[in-house]
């Protein structure tokens, strides 16, 4: 049986409230081993860490503060952070980082946020899971002005190109790929030619993004082969040697 890890999937959401049973035993059939989930905001921490209880030998939480979250309010937010941490077992600091896609009004405290918690990371020695829609430039230079955390993590949902894709893996970090690379306007394809399986990890970012060929359903981890079956016909190998080597990398950075 081949072995898949979705290093990002947010499956607390109210998207998978009717049907979170049928979901997971869908992702345990493709061999979906493990579901990292990503927090986002105060908001979202009972109901995650809930689905983590209910199935303890699959789901692994993180604990973070989206950018999409950041507004006037967001030093309380981060308070809120740090308290969950320290009463919790998260394997990560995530969803951190920014986002100039959504809205740019807090863009001064997205930086502030996102610095605050990578050194939070760097303190508690975690890796990071690190969100940068339209913004990747900008969150590698916020990152080269930082302390290195031997931990590292992962550019979650990565879109940019080969020079981009370059200075993310020269700092030690991964580069976090899901169903975009299986579109077919996607320059992923390209780009990822100049990376190895060894610089990679699978996501699934649940229930979003889901991977042709079920591109505008619901997103879900039973869909992570899908993916890897694509990155199989760019590397010339299948997709099972795709989750063996992503899913080693994985269990490297998040000590699983």
């Amino acid at each position: 049986m081949p072995e898949f890890i979705d290093t990002h999937a947010h499956i607390y959401l109210s998207e998978f409230d009717e049907d979170i049973d049928a979901v997971m035993n869908r992702a345990l059939e493709k061999g979906v081993t493990r579901v990292l989930m990503p927090n986002i905001d105060s908001s979202t921490i009972d109901a995650m860490l809930a689905l983590e209880n209910k199935y303890p030998t699959i789901c692994r939480s993180m604990i973070g503060l989206h950018p999409c979250s950041v507004n006037e309010n967001f030093e309380q937010e981060l308070g809120k952070i740090e308290k969950a941490l320290a009463g919790g077992n998260f394997l990560a600091i995530g969803e951190i980082g920014t986002d100039l896609y959504w809205d740019k009004s807090f863009w001064e405290q997205q930086k502030i946020a996102f610095s605050e918690q990578v050194k939070l990371a760097n303190k508690v020695d975690l890796p990071v899971a690190i969100h940068c829609r339209e913004s990747i430039d900008e969150t590698i230079e916020l990152l080269e002005k930082m302390p290195i955390s031997e931990h590292k993590g992962v550019f979650h949902c990565f879109t940019g190109t080969e020079k981009q894709g370059r200075r993310i893996v020269e700092m030690g970090y991964y580069l976090g790929i899901g169903g975009v690379s299986t579109f077919k306007n996607s320059t992923l394809r390209e780009v990822l030619s100049y990376f190895s399986l060894e610089n990679l990890l699978l996501e699934t970012d649940s229930p979003y993004l889901a991977p042709v060929p079920h591109r505008g359903k619901r997103n879900e981890p039973s869909y992570l082969p899908s993916v890897a079956a694509n990155l199989s016909t760019i590397y010339g190998c299948s997709a099972d040697e795709v989750g063996e080597i992503t899913s080693r990398n994985a269990k490297k950075l998040f000590s699983l």
